[in-house]
């Protein structure tokens, strides 16, 4: 199963893009024995606020790609709970799934109601940047936990 991340906004060279980069590459090593990966990054920058943020990433969309919008108001899943998540997709025949950032502003609630599943990772808002991070990482747990790593620990 490929895996998109759409985001708004340019994550530039730093700490983030390097941490990301990071994350991911190491979830692309371990996922391809699980049938999961590689992970494609889509940026958009858009005017029009909510609504322009959402028509720019809905054109990315893969067509019959399992849709999962990051967003505070989502369900929240253990680390566990996430991999499981991602190995149902998988097991189910889906070929691709896009996790879905928005904006400073979050997401338009009409493309987030149209989302198959809403993450959460916790009700505090996080900066749009640092969630990509956090969404890297927890690919990598995934991974690791579907691999048996000894990574994740309870």
């Amino acid at each position: 199963m490929r895996l998109h991340v759409c985001a708004v906004g340019r994550l530039r060279a730093g700490p983030e893009r390097q941490l990301l980069d990071d994350y991911l590459g190491r979830f692309d090593r371990i996922g391809r024995g699980l049938g999961l990966g590689p992970v494609r990054e889509h940026e958009v920058t858009a005017k029009g606020g909510m609504r322009g943020e959402a028509e720019a990433l809905g054109r990315l969309l893969p067509k019959g790609a399992v849709i999962c919008v990051l967003d505070e108001r989502g369900k929240q899943l253990s680390s566990p709970d996430f991999a499981r998540l991602l190995a149902r997709w998988r097991d189910e025949g889906r070929g691709e799934a896009t996790f879905v950032i928005g904006g400073a502003d979050g997401l338009d609630a009409e493309f987030r109601q149209r989302a198959d599943f809403r993450l959460s990772f916790g009700t505090m808002v996080w900066p749009h940047m640092l969630v990509r991070v956090m969404l890297g990482e927890q690919l990598y747990r995934a991974a690791s936990i579907l691999a048996g790593s000894p990574y994740h620990r309870t």
